[in-house]
C-alpha cells in the first residue's frame, strides 16, 4: 500500500530537493522546543531530527505513513556555526574557516509505520566537509551584503554568491543544501523491500 509522506520541515530547500526526487509529500512542522542533550553535532542533528520526525509523527495516524524529519548545522572544529546574529558576526565566521576546511552536518530520521502501526527507525547523520578558498577582508564583506546571510547557518548558503570561494567538497552536494536526498531514497527504498518481503 502506498503510505503518505510527510517533511516535518519548513524548509524551501528541502521541499525543492524532495520534491526534483520525485516524491509526493505534505508539508507538517514540528512547533516543539529544540532541546538537546548531546554535546558533538553529529549527535546533535540527529537528536534534533527525531525530536521533529517523533512530534509530527504524533499528529497523524500512524498506519502507512512515513515522516522525515531533517536538522542541519555548518561546525568548524566541532564548534557549530549558527545563523548570525548581526553582520560583524558573519564576517567573524567566515574570517573563522576561510582558507580551511569545515563540515556540515544533516540528521535525517525517517520514522515508517506500516499497515499494522509496526515501527521502523532510521536515525542518521550525513557529514560533508567543505573547503572554502582563502578570503579577502573585502571578499568576506562583498558577500556579506549580497546575500541574506542572516538566515543561514555559518552565514553562507553553498547555492549562493558564495560558491566562488568554495574550492571543493567531500561528501554529497545536497547535504550542505540541506537534504542528503541520496541517502533518502536508499533507506526509503530498503524499508518498502523490507516490508514488501
Amino acid at each position: 500500500m502506498k503510505r503518505k509522506i510527510i517533511l516535518a520541515s519548513a524548509s524551501p530547500r528541502r521541499r525543492e530537493l524532495l520534491e526534483q526526487a520525485g516524491y509526493e509529500f505534505e508539508i507538517q512542522v514540528s512547533h516543539k522546543e529544540e532541546v538537546y542533550t548531546s554535546e558533538t553535532p553529529d549527535e546533535i542533528v540527529k537528536e534534533l531530527a527525531l525530536l521533529k520526525a517523533r512530534d509530527v509523527a504524533m499528529q497523524n495516524e500512524r498506519t502507512n505513513l512515513v515522516v522525515i524529519g531533517a536538522d542541519t548545522v555548518v561546525a568548524h572544529k566541532g564548534h557549530i556555526l549558527g545563523k548570525p546574529k548581526s553582520e560583524d558576526e558573519a564576517f567573524q565566521m567566515i574570517q573563522g574557516f576561510q582558507g580551511q576546511k569545515h563540515q556540515v552536518y544533516t540528521g535525517v530520521t525517517i520514522l515508517s509505520y506500516g499497515g499494522h502501526g509496526n515501527e521502523t527507525v532510521v536515525n542518521h547523520a550525513v557529514k560533508t566537509d567543505v573547503y572554502v578558498n582563502e578570503m579577502t577582508d573585502m571578499e568576506i564583506w562583498n558577500y556579506i551584503h549580497s546575500d541574506n546571510v542572516m538566515d543561514k547557518a555559518g552565514s553562507y548558503g553553498i547555492q549562493s554568491g558564495f560558491a566562488i570561494h568554495i574550492d571543493k567538497i567531500e561528501g554529497d552536494y545536497f547535504n550542505v543544501v540541506g537534504l542528503p536526498i541520496s541517502y533518502i531514497y536508499e533507506q526509503l527504498k530498503r524499508i518498502e523491500e523490507v516490508e514488501t518481503l
